[in-house]
């Protein structure tokens, strides 16, 4: 296993401009721009020392709707990993174009709160190359330490579309779930994307505007499925444990400007959250995420 350290976090606006070149048509099929399929990369990228900016983290919880507290939210450790992410994705020895990949679902396990003074280094890797009935599954999996100790961990289930391949071999976590009634109504304005593209620095085009959506076959801007996560889990921070695992599933994406309803229900130690829209006519409410957290 080869390892890459970057002594700071990755320039974002490049690696979306890499990111890009496989969907011009002929330049992505050129050596050094097409992507090598089949295989995993045997590489790991690191990043040590991270420091949380307490502005950055202000911000970023004004978005999500976390309250601020002397330990850092759950999803914000994904921020710093999601530089090493793109940097992963953008090299051409992963198997997908990163443009073309949809993020289906996610594992979080948190084992102890990070606190907003600590230094901790961040890893990011590829895994699990696999079938999936609408296509193929990779994880991209980042880890956090503070010395030598896990404090964090995240499995990203990333779709590529097309070809249609066998069953899962594992029956995914959240199979059968539904999401619980929503008791809340959340109002989602157009410019959300942008908001929370300017603090994660997640600035792929589905986000942004209904012109660039469009370009990519949606109607319009979607929310960031790293967003609906966060202000899931913002909804409840006070009832989590300080270990936890949150699995997350992104069934529908939620189209900007929208109207959701969030709700959340115990299922004994078990805390079950849903974010779902409306329904319209014969047409029953579509589900845009259900989340389990399970303390540890």
């Amino acid at each position: 296993m080869t390892v890459r350290h970057f002594e700071a976090a990755p320039a974002i606006l490049p690696l979306y401009a890499r990111a890009a070149l496989p969907a011009i048509p002929f330049v992505g099929g050129l050596p050094g721009v097409r992507h090598t399929a089949g295989s995993v990369p045997e590489v790991t990228l690191e990043r040590s020392g991270v420091t949380t900016d307490l502005d950055h983290l202000a911000a970023y919880a004004d978005v999500c709707g976390f309250a601020l507290r002397d330990r850092l939210p759950v999803t914000y450790p994904h921020l710093a990993a999601f530089g090493l992410q793109m940097a992963l994705m953008v090299d051409t020895a992963f198997p997908f174009a990163p443009m073309g990949l949809v993020h289906l679902r996610s594992s979080i396990t948190q084992h102890r709160p990070i606190t907003v003074t600590e230094r901790y280094d961040v890893s990011v890797r590829a895994t699990g190359l696999r079938d999936h009935p609408k296509g193929r599954l990779i994880d991209v999996v980042s880890t956090a330490r503070v010395g030598d100790e896990v404090v964090w961990e995240e499995t990203m289930t990333l779709l590529r579309r097309g070809g249609g391949g066998a069953a899962e071999a594992e029956i995914p976590p959240l199979e059968g779930v539904e999401a619980p009634r929503g008791s809340a109504t959340w109002r989602l304005d157009a410019g959300l994307g942008r908001r929370y593209a300017a603090v994660s620095g997640d600035r792929n085009p589905i986000h942004l505007s209904r012109l660039s959506a469009r370009a990519f076959g949606f109607p319009r801007q979607i929310a960031h499925g790293m967003w609906s996560q966060a202000r899931a889990l913002a909804a409840v921070d006070n009832r989590l444990p300080d270990a936890c695992t949150v699995v997350a599933e992104l069934r529908r994406p939620i189209l900007l400007p929208a109207t959701v309803q969030f709700g959340s229900a115990s299922d004994g130690d078990r805390l079950l959250l849903g974010i779902t829209g409306h329904a319209r006519e014969d047409k029953p409410a579509p589900t845009h995420l259900v989340a389990r957290i399970d303390p540890r």
